[in-house]
């Protein structure tokens, strides 16, 4: 497993639709694999920022607003979230990109702890 070197604290943002059966359980498997992705990477997980899912503009969430300002202020060195979706859907990826580039502008690189996309590299 490749370690990545922190540039400081990581939040773990979460965005997870809520399911019928287990309202909780995509939001608690976001929450269980972002500390273990940061644990196994060396990142000292300092917040965890959650969003309930729906708007597809990152922008518009208080959530991910913190994110932003977090980021802005330097107090942030990695944002670690499940998978790209989670920053905004497909249907708006011009969306997630925006905001990828925004964080890589203040040299805060965007993690995936989900297994499959972690194992390639692990993010932007």
């Amino acid at each position: 497993m490749e370690r990545i070197v922190s540039a400081g604290p990581a939040v773990l943002y979460v965005c997870a639709q809520r399911g019928r059966r287990i309202p909780l359980l995509a939001a608690d498997r976001a929450k269980t694999e972002g500390r273990a992705y940061a644990t196994a990477h060396g990142l000292r997980l300092t917040d965890v920022i959650s969003d309930p899912y729906g708007d597809p503009d990152p922008a518009i969430r208080a959530g991910w607003r913190l994110v932003r300002a977090l980021a802005l202020a330097s107090t942030i060195g990695t944002v670690i979230v499940r998978w790209p979706e989670v920053i905004a859907p497909d249907v708006a990826i011009g969306l997630r990109y925006r905001e990828i580039r925004w964080l890589q502008n203040y040299d805060v690189p965007v993690r995936y702890s989900w297994a499959p996309l972690a194992a390639g590299g692990g993010g932007w």
